[in-house]
């Protein structure tokens, strides 16, 4: 049976390859082997490759282990911590609430 093939816009493919790179570099910096990663993270080597390459069939949660066995927790986090247009489109639909006049 044929494998469904996977559809990804070219900008996510770039922003996934720079999110790999990223965090290569940081595996790198810690002088973190990949199978060191592998076995912190309870995933095979081959997982971790496809992280660094940042391939879009990995699962975002192998994704958040390789950052958590390379000591990146709050970044895992990090993309939603500040969204300022989010924040001015629940702002734009608060309804302010004005006291009646006596």
């Amino acid at each position: 049976m044929p494998r469904n093939k996977l559809v990804v816009m070219p900008q996510t493919k770039k922003r996934l390859a720079t999110l790999g790179e990223q965090i290569k570099y940081a595996r790198l910096r810690r002088r973190l082997s990949i199978t060191m990663v592998a076995e912190r993270a309870s995933i095979s080597r081959t997982s971790v490759y496809a992280v660094e390459k940042g391939d879009p069939r990995t699962a975002i949660g192998i994704y958040a282990g390789v950052m958590l066995a390379i000591g990146m927790p709050d970044e895992i986090t990090a993309p939603c911590k500040n969204d300022p247009l989010g924040r001015l489109l629940v702002d734009a639909e608060l309804k302010i609430r004005r006291r009646k006049k006596r």
